[in-house]
């Protein structure tokens, strides 16, 4: 096993550590964890594409570390820092790409992320940590005893803690939409085959 395919590996390993933590209140220590986690996703893609060691196996089981981790941060985050409507929709848009790449492997045909996956991935990532180190550990509802200043500055961050969130379902509405179109021919065969 390569390098890059162990760094995927390890971000899998990290995921039960991460979630013990985050359901136990840790917000610190999850967070510090889910970016340990999600470094290894940026790095895992350079070190296959620098020293050539892109494998089939790296590009069925990078896609689906990063569904597991995700995934596992949406759900811990559900309802108190994320609405759980836009969690259902970056879940669905999840297993739906999955589906896709089931059609496409029994055809062998691997469907490697993209870069609309890839942005969509990275944007969700500092969503996360972004509700990791500042949302959660400051709650979102405005106070009524805050000063002028700090009343801005908890406005700011709730703001910018919406527009995350917000561009995260989108992008996963839309990148979502450019995989099945980007490879409907996979059920147009599909259709043939019966």
């Amino acid at each position: 096993m390569n390098t890059a395919n162990k760094l995927t590996l390890l971000r899998v390993v990290i995921i039960p550590f991460f979630v013990f933590f985050a359901l136990t209140g840790r917000n610190l220590i999850a967070g510090v964890l889910f970016a340990a986690a999600s470094a290894t996703d940026f790095l895992d893609g350079y070190v296959a594409r620098k020293y050539n060691q892109v494998t089939t196996f790296g590009k069925f089981s990078d896609p689906l570390a990063d569904k597991l981790l995700v995934m596992a941060a949406l759900v811990i985050l559900s309802d108190n820092e994320i609405p759980s409507f836009m969690v259902i929709i970056m879940i669905a848009r999840e297993f739906i790409v999955t589906g896709l790449r089931l059609v496409a492997a029994e055809k062998r045909v691997v469907i490697a992320a993209d870069m609309h996956g890839k942005v969509k991935t990275a944007v969700q990532m500092i969503m996360i940590l972004w509700v990791f180190f500042i949302g959660a550990n400051n709650g979102y509802s405005l106070c009524a005893d805050y000063t002028g200043a700090q009343l801005a500055l908890k406005t700011a961050m709730d703001l910018i803690t919406a527009g995350l969130v917000w561009l995260s379902a989108i992008l996963s509405v839309t990148s979502g939409a450019h995989y099945l179109y980007k490879n409907r021919k996979i059920f147009k065969e599909g259709e043939n085959d019966r």
